[in-house]
């Protein structure tokens, strides 16, 4: 039988000597000492959360609780390791006995001890997100559902409505309604496809990451003896950014704290800006009531930012409902005020933000300490296209550079063989962009399309007709998508669309190519927003040819920039705001604030979307040391035709009092 431990003050199992009340502030040193029993750790932005955790962590050793009946719960390998390096130097040796890692990385530990009560082996293989591709896809196969006819999702698609649905605890066709209502009506097939997944992964002992989560809770649902074992053991779980948990994950903890309810969450609800991806908001809300006898303490002494800047992140969250209120508090001294800048259009905006960057170079700043914010990839593309010019080195993160995304190159990839008919990589891409042409098709087709192209260079619509002249070619699967293309070509080289970059693209998804985008991708919604926003972008360029020259350059200097043997380390970062959580810079630019760009206009399609676009902005702006410049164009061109749009500054600036932030005109900032 497993031994129960209670704190027992001054029978220490570890001496570390550590003066906690001289290491810790009041708020931390609150935390860190707290009795037995649930505790929520509010820790605002910039005030010390991995401090915190850390020196809990010591603190328990202190008090003679053995390090195997601690449990540390983090959501990045890179954190895991950075806590415990940090524990081990506290220490002044390693702890390989504490449990600390990922929910994934606790989950496979425990399933490799208890697989064969759940019908695996403990030596199951994990599967990467390739492999449940194409495991998914013979699934499909073997449920003869007609894919084509029926408008089936892709495998990477089901990928991630299986996800969702495991992750939230929420069934399909739920799933289905909510986030993919345009396969709604597939939902028996769909479920069907994830029964017959499930069988296979079982048969063939291996497990895809979720199952990591899924089955660690079934394991403990359902074996008692197992529950209670992991119930006894960790009789302290700690766990890192609770903000970020979704469903599956909350009630692992609940159930793993079960016996003890030594459960302490540390986390901002103010920074809870992962929704799209299952994290649940209310998990962190409602841990009081979950939990009622759970204290709540709050760290809201920022050692990040000036007061100048904190004052705009408190106005930036005050309006939101459902939030615990905090207010951050500086340690650092007085700075600048923070800027507001309107400009004329997103061209200005991007110039003004490359001189003020030299300008700061010019006093002493380096470029690598600056950074420009973002809602999404597309709002940074001017930016680019300016720094480009000027020659100022930047890095841009994200897992793919936006002009190399998937869906950015097949619609360019319309463009470039209309421009270009000998582009053998455009013909290629676009031709097994449809159902039935592999690699070989699309080879086969090509040299056909070679032989007849000659004939019909003089002809009005020569393109289109080289392409219906290959018709015979192709088989019954794939003639229709081909006639598909063939009248869209037609179409691309009317003479009033080929003179307009804006007007291929915009007649590009129109002819089919946003439901090509939902059947292939699961995010499809923003992947059709930035193709439109792709159209306005290219309407600032003279012709179709020079727009696509415009896009080549910029790519091979995003990877030049993103090149890390590059020898020059200085560089800008342009970022998306979900991708620099965590991050700090002395400098920071949030742009195309604008009300339908950041908020952006999904989610003011109701209160929980515009309050999450409320914690982006608050995230954005708490990642500012010493300056911030906020800033918006008051035109934009708008999509689908040649005129612009008086643009409305982002509601977020209206809720933060004037006094707090200091407005430049551009005219007077030239001269």
């Amino acid at each position: 039988m497993s031994r129960d431990y209670v704190l027992k003050p001054f029978q220490s199992a570890v001496h570390l000597q550590i003066d906690y009340a001289r290491e810790l502030n009041e708020q931390q040193l609150q935390a860190v000492t707290a009795p037995p029993g649930p505790a929520l750790v509010i820790a605002g932005a910039g005030s010390g959360k991995t401090r915190t955790l850390t020196y809990r962590v010591a603190y328990l050793l202190e008090q003679g609780i053995p390090p195997e009946r601690i449990l540390l719960l983090t959501f990045t390998n890179k954190a895991a390791g950075e806590m415990m390096r940090r524990v081990a130097d506290l220490l002044g040796h390693e702890l390989a006995s504490l449990w600390g890692g990922t929910f994934h990385s606790i989950g496979n530990r425990v399933l490799r001890q208890h697989a064969p009560l759940l019908g695996f082996h403990r030596d199951f293989t994990i599967l990467d997100r390739d492999d449940a591709k194409h495991l998914i896809a013979t699934c499909v196969a073997e449920s003869e559902i007609d894919v084509k006819a029926t408008r089936f999702p892709k495998a990477e698609v089901l990928g991630d409505i299986f996800s969702l649905a495991v992750n939230t605890h929420r069934s399909l066709p739920e799933i289905l309604g909510m986030e993919y209502e345009h396969f709604a009506a597939l939902a028996r097939q769909i479920e069907d496809v994830q029964q017959r997944y499930i069988t296979r992964k079982r048969a063939a002992n291996v497990m895809d990451f979720d199952d990591l989560l899924v089955l660690w809770l079934k394991l403990l649902q359902e074996q008692a003896e197992v529950r209670e074992h992991y119930q006894r053991r960790f009789q302290f779980i700690l766990v890192d950014e609770y903000q970020d948990t979704n469903k599956l994950q909350s009630d692992l903890i609940d159930l793993l704290a079960g016996r003890h309810h030594n459960v302490m969450v540390v986390g901002d609800d103010a920074q809870s800006i992962y929704a799209w991806r299952g994290a649940n908001f209310l998990n962190i809300l409602k841990f009081p009531e979950r939990y009622p006898q759970a204290k709540v303490y709050r760290i809201e002494t920022n050692y990040r930012s000036t007061p100048e800047i904190l004052q705009v992140a408190n106005a930036a969250i005050a309006a939101n409902v459902n939030q615990f209120a905090k207010e951050l508090a500086p340690v650092r001294q007085t700075g600048a005020k923070p800027v507001l800048v309107a400009c004329n259009d997103a061209s200005e905006q991007a110039a003004f933000i490359a001189q003020q960057m030299l300008q700061l170079r010019e006093e002493g700043m380096e470029l690598n300490r600056m950074a420009v914010l973002y809602r999404s990839h597309f709002h940074a593309l001017e930016l680019q296209l300016e720094l480009t010019r000027r020659n100022i080195p930047f890095s841009i993160t994200s897992g793919i550079r936006f002009f190399e995304q998937a869906h950015i190159k097949d619609a360019t990839a319309y463009l470039k063989l209309v421009v270009n008919p000998r582009d053998e990589l455009a013909f290629k891409r676009l031709a097994q962009m449809l159902p039935g042409v592999g690699g070989k098709g699309a080879e086969k087709l090509w040299r056909g399309f070679q032989e007849n192209w000659p004939r019909t260079a003089a002809q009005a619509n020569p393109l289109a007709t080289a392409l219906q002249a290959c018709a015979g070619q192709v088989g019954r699967k794939t003639a229709a998508a081909w006639a598909q293309l063939v009248a869209t070509m037609g179409q691309l080289e009317a003479k009033a669309v080929r003179r307009s970059a804006a007007k291929m693209l915009q007649l590009v998804i129109e002819a089919g190519y946003d439901d090509y985008l939902k059947v292939n991708f699961a995010n499809y919604r923003s992947r059709l927003d930035e193709l439109k926003q792709l159209a306005v972008f290219s309407q600032q360029f003279a012709s179709v040819e020079d727009f696509l020259a415009q896009l080549a350059l910029l790519t091979n200097v995003e990877a030049e920039r993103d090149d890390p043997k590059g020898d020059d380390p200085e560089k800008v970062r342009l970022s998306t705001i979900h991708q620099a959580k965590g991050l700090e810079f002395d400098v920071v630019f949030v742009i195309m604030l604008c009300d339908g760009l950041f908020p952006s206009a999904r989610s003011l399609e109701s209160d929980d979307g515009g309050e999450e676009e409320r914690r982006l902005f608050y995230v954005a702006v708490t990642r500012a040391r010493n300056e911030l410049y906020l800033s918006y164009p008051l035109l934009r061109a708008g999509y689908g035709s040649s005129g612009v749009a008086l643009q409305q500054p982002s509601r977020f600036l209206a809720e933060i009092p004037k006094e707090l932030i200091e407005e430049w005109n551009l005219r007077a900032y030239a001269g």
